[in-house]
């Protein structure tokens, strides 16, 4: 039998509801559907109390194939929980160009340093521009850490996705408009995010 099936007849020889098992082990009633319809493995905390809650062994709850796909499954959402901490906190370091002094600006005959927030010399489309780069930036990092926090991994893929598209665009945009040191610092922050896209892509 396989873990699905047997966790459907568990639960229901305990006459208990997927909201009422969820809510016993601390997770979604959505996660408890997910594993009772075989498309995925609890991770080694929720197998301890699941064994609690139906007073069995977690040997009896999964064959030893079942329980290395187990551990493999909860490396790959590690891994991807990693990725999306990472590229949430990458892009919310787009905050620091509005404090920190990396945008050119000319000054009489030379060029100074200064923030965003001081920088003025440029249109005001492309300072709207500029801001908007940013901003969206900084909100997409704040979106990657709550759906992280609330473990929704659907989003990854299309999230991530946007995430390194939209720092590419940022990059050529900052290149054109010959800011050199945010261009340095975003180029950086792809190069990171395409090291962590390929090593999770060698893990699946």
């Amino acid at each position: 039998m396989e873990f699905n099936e047997k966790l459907q007849l568990l639960r229901k020889q305990q006459e208990m509801t997927q909201e009422q098992l969820a809510e016993k082990l601390f997770v979604s009633r959505t996660a408890v559907s997910k594993w009772e319809s075989g498309k995925g493995y609890p991770n080694i905390d929720s197998l301890r109390n699941l064994a609690e809650v139906f007073s069995v062994s977690i040997d009896e709850l999964l064959s030893g194939e079942e329980l290395m796909e187990a551990a493999e499954s909860e490396k790959r959402q590690t891994l991807r929980g990693m990725q999306g901490l990472l590229f949430g906190i990458l892009d919310l370091l787009a905050a620091g160009f509005f404090f920190v002094p990396l945008l050119s600006q000319k000054e009489g005959n030379y060029y100074a340093t200064v923030t965003l927030t001081q920088f003025q010399d440029t249109s005001p489309v492309l300072l709207a521009i500029t801001y908007g780069f940013l901003i969206l930036m900084v909100v997409v990092g704040i979106l990657e850490l709550v759906l992280l926090r609330r473990g929704v991994g659907q989003w990854w893929k299309g999230v991530s996705s946007f995430s390194l598209g939209w720092n590419a665009l940022a990059v050529l945009f900052f290149i054109s408009t010959r800011q050199l040191y945010v261009s340095a610092f975003l180029f950086l922050f792809i190069m990171v995010k395409v090291v962590l896209l390929i090593k999770g892509n060698q893990t699946k």
